[in-house]
């Protein structure tokens, strides 16, 4: 029997509890429990092949977890029909349509959620227009390049105003000007009550926009919290390290010495905990 939710999962943009997927003998994602509030940048980081990318299948419906449950928007995450409405994707390969112009993109995205273009349009131009797309709307994608697409693949997955959306490397492509547009963009999205859940291995992306961040490391959720708890954390724990590596005929008495080392920051809290093999801190812990 599961255990009764907690007025916090209750009120969550996101939600998800023991959240386990396996492939055979393969465990891609192990007992994840996880809450974002509405109105969250939330940075999911982790090294390459944590479980990023499985767990967000998971989230947005995609594909079942074998064991546990997740809800987004109040919606089961298995219950792909009704989840759709609430959510917007983009995933790391954004799916368009080389033959279509970016206007008929667009078009064609709010076509396949029964949305009729002129219930999005001034919102998805408005957009274009922050991004400097609007010229290009009438070419084909074919002649687009990677950051036109990025472009058009971001505007797409928010025109709808969605509750929650999905980012896996939303500033792939995107020349610095653009990227920090989007990142502004993606602040907005938040101030106006929209989570995001943003993928990336930009750190300075995540520290620069992201209110609260989780850690996957090996299918599992290491930490969870704002950047300075984690920071915090990571730093702690590495004093402590530290101070048990010391021996009392070398380091008696130099305590103060070792100062003048640089501040840690999300990197060196990244790096602490996905390298220990025993790693597992919670900021509500």
């Amino acid at each position: 029997m599961s255990e009764p939710s907690t007025s916090r999962e209750t009120d969550a943009a996101l939600s998800a509890r023991g959240l386990t997927k396996r492939y055979g003998s393969t465990t891609a994602v192990e007992s994840v429990d996880l809450t974002v509030d509405p109105g969250v940048v939330f940075g999911f980081l982790g090294p390459n092949g944590a479980g990023k990318t499985t767990t967000m299948r998971i989230l947005t419906g995609l594909i079942d977890p074998t064991s546990g449950e997740a809800r987004v928007a109040g919606v089961p995450s298995d219950d792909r029909a009704r989840l759709v409405d609430h959510i917007g994707l983009l995933p790391e390969e954004p799916p368009l349509y080389d033959e279509l112009t970016g206007r008929e993109q667009l078009q064609f995205a709010a076509d396949l959620r029964d949305i009729r273009w002129d219930a999005v349009s001034e919102r998805a131009l408005g957009l274009c227009d922050k991004l400097d797309l609007s010229e290009d709307l009438d070419r084909r994608i074919d002649g687009y390049s990677k950051g036109m697409r990025q472009k058009t693949a971001f505007v797409q997955t928010v025109q709808h105003d969605p509750d929650v959306v999905f980012l896996d490397e939303p500033t792939s492509g995107l020349d610095p000007r653009a990227a920090k547009t989007l990142r502004e963009l993606i602040v907005d999205l938040a101030e106006s009550d929209t989570t995001v859940f943003l993928s990336t291995h930009i750190l300075p992306v995540v520290e620069e926009i992201a209110d609260e961040v989780g850690v996957l490391h090996e299918g599992r959720l290491v930490a969870e919290g704002s950047i300075d708890e984690l920071v915090a954390s990571a730093g702690a724990a590495a004093e402590d390290r530290a101070a048990d590596d010391q021996t009392v005929d070398d380091r008696a008495g130099d305590s103060a010495e070792t100062g003048g080392a640089d501040d840690p920051d999300l990197e060196d809290a990244f790096l602490a905990l996905t390298s220990r093999e025993e790693t597992d801190w919670n900021a509500d812990a």
